[in-house]
C-alpha cells in the first residue's frame, strides 16, 4: 500500500536503541537511506550498532550523559551529515526541547510539531483542549495548580471511586484509586510525592474510575497539509501495573459502527494540534459499555505495539513517518485502509513473573527466534549479548497474524515457545500461561485482569526430567574430559558400582543431588531420594540434546558457565546453579543449624544486580524487617531485609555484583540464655580464656 518517492533525506540518525532502533533501521536500509545509530558504552556490541551504516558513541551508559543528552545525540547528526532523527519511543521522542533543539540545528524531527508535543504532553492541557472539538472526555476535574483542598473539594462532584493521576506523568507512576472520601488525603500526599519524584511536577488531576475498564487505542497519520486518517484501533488492555504486556488489532469489543466512531474522534484529536506524522490516541473504554468511550492521551510519537496495525492494515508506519517529514502528502485515504485478518504482539522482558516481575540481567548464551507463517520478531538479541541494568529491560516482541483472532493467538503461542533465550531470565513461559488463560481466549478482557490471574499461574519448576537430563550432560561431559578409562565415571569397582554424584542448586536456596550410573547413553539415574528410572542421552546438533526418562523424552538447548548449567525446553529455561565446594560445605553447615519450622537464616538476593548500599556492620543486632542491604538493576531497587532479629553477617559491600539467589547476609538468631545449673557455674569473664 505503499508507493515509489524521492526523498530529500540520504541520512537518517536514529536517536535510539534497542528492538526499537533495529525495526527503524530496517526501513532506512529497504528505502536505500544512509543509516546512523548511536551508543552508549554499555551498547558498544549492540544489534542496532551492527545494523546501522554507521555509528557514534554518545557517551557512558548513564541515560542522562547518552541517550538522553540533547547536545551529544546533535552532535553526531552534524558529525555524520544527518538530515533528519528519528527519535524512535522512550528518551527523547517526546521532548519539546529536543524537538526545537533539531529545528534550530536545521535538522528534520521525524515527529511532530513543537505546539503538538506541548498541547499533548500534559494530560490536563490536553483533556481540556480535545474536548472543545467533540472528542469525548472521562468525567472529572483538570485544571492547572489544583491544591489538595480544591481537590477534596472537586471529588464529591466528580464521584467515587475514583482516579488520581499525574498531569506530567505516564506509565502509571503516580496513579491511585481512591474508594472513598476518606481514602484521598493520604492519597493525595503519596501521588504528589511520586509524581515529584518521578516527573519533576506533582501536578494532579482526578477522574472518574472507569469499572472493567478496556485500553483502546487508535493510530493516526496525518501530513502536513491537513489529511488525517486513522488505521483502526488496538486492544492493550492486558497490562500490568499499568504497563502493556500483550497487544492486538483489531479490538475484539467494538464492532464497526464504535469502530468507525472512535476512529474519527482520534482524527478530531489529531486535528485540534495540526498533528503530522504518526501518532496514537487513547481512550478508555467500559467493557459493559463498548458504544461508549474516554480520551485518556494522545502518544506523540511511534507506540511499541505499531506492528500489529501494519500486519493487519500492510502500512509501513516508519515509512510514513519519513516520507511526511520529507513533505510528501499523505497518499492513503481513509477509504484505502482494511484491516485484514487479526494480528497479536507479546513484548519479551528480561524479568522474572515468578518473583514479582523483577529485572534480570545477564549473557544471551544461546537464541532462537520464532520464524513460520504469519510470525514477526522484532528484536536486539544477539548471541553473546550482555544485558545490564542501565536500561528499559525490554528485549524483544514476538507478533504474529492470522485469518482470525483463535489462529492469530495459536501462532503467537508457537512461536513464543520456539522462542530460546539460556542466560537471561525472560518472561517468555509467562506470556504463554496468560494466552492460555480461558478470558484471554474469549477476549474478555479488561485492565486488572492480569492482577487478578497472576496469583493463580503455576510456573515450571526444574522437575525430574529436568534434573536428570543435566546430570547426564555432566556425566557425559566428565566422560569426555577423562583421558584414561580409570578416569571414566562409570563408577566400576570391585563389589557393588559407586554412581556418580551431581548436585544442583533448587530455587530458594538448597541442594538435590542425582546419582548417575552407567554411561550417558543409557544410566541409571535417581534424583534425589526418588526411585532409579533408565535415563538415555544423545545429541541432535550443536548446543541441542534428546533426553528420554522415565518414558518421556524431550529435547533440549543448553548452554554452561562457570557454577550454572543452562537448559531449554519448550520456551521454558531452567538455570541450575552448579555450587562449589565451599558452597556445598556451607549449605551442609547450615542444614546442621537449621531447625524444623524455624526461619532460614540466610538472606539471598532475589535478581542478579549491583549492591548500592548495606546500612548495616557485621555483628550488628537487627530486628525483623530491617534493611540489610540494597540490590539496584535495570533502575529498579531492591531492598532485602532481615527475616527475623539476632546477630547478622554481611557477605557483601556496595558495588558488588551478585547473582540471581546470593546468599548476600545471614542473621542467626540470639539464642535464649539457660540459667547456670549447680553442676555448671556461671562463667565469669576470666574463664574465657582457660
Amino acid at each position: 500500500m505503499t508507493t515509489d518517492f524521492t526523498t530529500d533525506f540520504t541520512t537518517v540518525l536514529v536517536a535510539n536503541r534497542g528492538e526499537i532502533a533495529c525495526r527503524i533501521l530496517r526501513t532506512l536500509r529497504e528505502r536505500g537511506i544512509r543509516s546512523v545509530a548511536v551508543y552508549s558504552d554499555a551498547d558498544v556490541g549492540a544489534r542496532h550498532v551492527q545494523l546501522a551504516d554507521a555509528a557514534v558513541r554518545i557517551g557512558p551508559a548513564a541515560p542522562a550523559q547518552s541517550y538522553l543528552s540533547i547536545d551529544a545525540i546533535l552532535n553526531a547528526a552534524a558529525q555524520t551529515g544527518a538530515q533528519a532523527i528519528h527519535p524512535g519511543y522512550g528518551f527523547l521522542s517526546e521532548n519539546q526541547a529536543f524537538a526545537q533543539a533539531c529545528a534550530d540545528a536545521g535538522i528534520v524531527f521525524i515527529g511532530p510539531s513543537v505546539n503538538a508535543l506541548a498541547v499533548m504532553g500534559d494530560k490536563i492541557r490536553s483533556k481540556n483542549h480535545v474536548a472543545g472539538f467533540g472528542v469525548p472526555i472521562i468525567p472529572g476535574i483538570a485544571r492547572p495548580g489544583l491544591t489538595d483542598e480544591q481537590l477534596v473539594e472537586a471529588a464529591a462532584e466528580v464521584g467515587y471511586p475514583l482516579l488520581i493521576k499525574p498531569s506530567a506523568g505516564g506509565g502509571g507512576k503516580g496513579m491511585q484509586v481512591v474508594e472513598s472520601a476518606d481514602q484521598l488525603p493520604d492519597a493525595l500526599l503519596t501521588a504528589r510525592r511520586v509524581a515529584a519524584s518521578a516527573f519533576g511536577d506533582d501536578t494532579l488531576f482526578l477522574e472518574r474510575l472507569v469499572a472493567t475498564p478496556r485500553h483502546i487505542e487508535v493510530q493516526v497519520l496525518a501530513d502536513n497539509y491537513g489529511a488525517v486518517i486513522h488505521l483502526g484501533e488496538r486492544e492493550c488492555s492486558l497490562q500490568r501495573r499499568h504497563q502493556k504486556v500483550i497487544e492486538e488489532a483489531p479490538s475484539p469489543l467494538l464492532d464497526s459502527a464504535t469502530r468507525a466512531r472512535i476512529g474519527e474522534a482520534a482524527c478530531a484529536a489529531a486535528r485540534s494540534v495540526d498533528y503530522r506524522g504518526a501518532g496514537t490516541v487513547e481512550f478508555l473504554v467500559a467493557a459493559d459499555a463498548p458504544d461508549e468511550f474516554f480520551f485518556m492521551e494522545m502518544n506523540t510519537r511511534l507506540q511499541v505495539e505499531h506492528p500489529v496495525t501494519e500486519l493487519v492494515t500492510g502500512v509501513d508506519l516508519v515509512d510514513w513517518q519519513l516520507r511526511i517529514a520529507a513533505g510528501e502528502p499523505l497518499g492513503l485515504a481513509q477509504s484505502d485502509i482494511c484491516l485484514g485478518g487479526h494480528a497479536i504482539e507479546a513484548r519479551v522482558y528480561a524479568e522474572n513473573p515468578d518473583r514479582d516481575f523483577l529485572p534480570m540481567t545477564g549473557t544471551v548464551l544461546a537464541l532462537r527466534e520464532a520464524v513460520g507463517d504469519g510470525i514477526r520478531v522484532d528484536s536486539a538479541l544477539l548471541p553473546g549479548l550482555q544485558i545490564g541494568g542501565a536500561y528499559d529491560p525490554m528485549l524483544a516482541k514476538v507478533v504474529a497474524w492470522g485469518p482470525d483472532r483463535a489462529a492469530a493467538i495459536a501462532r503467537l503461542d508457537r512461536a513464543l515457545a520456539d522462542t530460546l533465550v539460556l542466560g537471561v531470565h525472560t518472561n517468555l513461559e509467562y506470556l504463554r500461561l496468560l494466552l492460555h488463560e480461558p478470558a484471554v481466549r474469549a477476549g474478555q478482557l479488561d485492565t486488572g485482569l492480569i492482577e487478578r490471574t497472576l496469583p493463580h499461574l503455576a510456573f515450571r519448576r526444574a522437575d525430574d526430567h529436568v534434573l536428570a537430563a543435566a546430570a547426564l550432560l555432566l556425566h557425559a561431559a566428565a566422560a569426555d574430559a577423562a583421558t584414561s578409562v580409570w578416569q571414566r565415571p562409570s563408577g566400576w569397582r570391585l563389589g557393588e558400582h559407586r554412581p556418580a554424584r551431581y548436585e544442583f542448586g533448587v530455587d530458594g536456596g538448597g541442594i538435590l543431588s542425582v546419582a548417575v550410573l552407567g554411561e550417558p547413553g543409557a544410566a541409571s539415574v535417581r534424583v534425589g531420594d526418588r526411585a532409579p528410572a533408565i535415563g538415555r542421552l544423545a545429541p541432535v546438533d550443536a548446543g541441542r540434546v534428546r533426553v528420554e526418562f522415565e518414558g518421556e523424552t524431550r529435547v533440549y538447548d543448553l548452554a554452561r558457565t562457570t557454577g550454572h548449567l543452562h537448559l531449554g525446553h519448550d520456551g521454558v529455561a531452567f538455570d541450575l546453579l552448579l555450587p562449589s565446594r565451599a558452597e556445598l560445605l556451607a549449605e551442609q553447615l547450615a542444614g546442621r543449624n537449621r531447625v524444623a519450622g524455624a526461619f532460614q537464616p540466610e538472606v539471598r538476593s532475589p535478581m542478579p544486580g549491583t549492591v548500592v548500599s548495606v546500612p548495616v556492620s557485621a555483628g550488628d543486632l537487627v530486628i525483623a524487617g530491617q534493611t540489610l542491604a540494597t540490590i539496584e538493576a535495570m533502575k529498579m531497587e531492591h531492598k532485602l531485609v532481615a527475616p527475623h532479629a539476632g546477630t547478622v553477617t554481611i557477605s557483601v559491600a556496595p558495588g558488588d555484583l551478585v547473582r540471581l539467589d546470593q546468599i548476600v547476609a545471614s542473621v542467626a538468631a540470639e539464642p535464649t540464655p539457660r540459667e547456670p545449673t549447680p553442676a555448671e557455674p556461671a562463667a565469669t569473664p576470666d574463664q574465657g580464656d582457660l
